[in-house]
């Protein structure tokens, strides 16, 4: 039976939070993904789920580009054993599609430019989005209408302090 890609749901929780502390080797993400979900900002949390046991995660969150309401996507994780087996490619791919499908203007990911370089993800300087983090590569965006310019603000979980 392949990976199917849901969203999540209330009893997912401590399954989520093991796959995500697991996939980074640590909690603190999984302690992101927590508060995320308590912040007014929280959108959705996306599932992969193989034979019942969840083996993959991705979260979006809402922000904004000089007030207009944008996309967060973080964080992305896949249990261990099955990293490299398309399950984030298959997460990214369906929250980009619910995304677009919703009316969504752009989603925004502080990631490695080679892997979300291929869902078209590109320097967010190039669409007219600065953020937080300086001038740099690994700040992306993809646009999916016509994306806002200006400043990324992020939801108050993710501890990102305007400056």
């Amino acid at each position: 039976m392949p990976t199917a890609i849901r969203v999540e749901e209330p009893r997912d929780a401590a399954a989520v939070y093991a796959v995500v502390a697991s996939a980074f080797g640590r909690r603190d993400e999984a302690d992101l993904l927590r508060a995320l979900r308590a912040d007014p900002d929280w959108v959705v949390g996306l599932v992969a789920v193989d034979a019942s046991t969840i083996v993959g995660h991705v979260a979006f969150t809402r922000g904004h580009v000089d007030g207009h309401p944008v996309l967060a996507l973080a964080p992305l994780a896949v249990a261990p054993d099955r990293q490299g087996s398309g399950i984030g490619r298959d997460l990214v791919q369906a929250g980009l599609a619910r995304a677009a499908d919703q009316g969504e203007a752009a989603v925004i990911v502080l990631g490695d430019p080679a892997y979300y370089g291929r869902f078209g993800f590109a320097p967010a300087r190039e669409l007219g989005i600065s953020g937080p983090f300086g001038d740099i590569d690994e700040f992306q965006a993809v646009a999916l209408t016509t994306p806002p310019r200006g400043r990324m603000a992020y939801p108050a979980a993710f501890g990102i302090l305007p400056d």
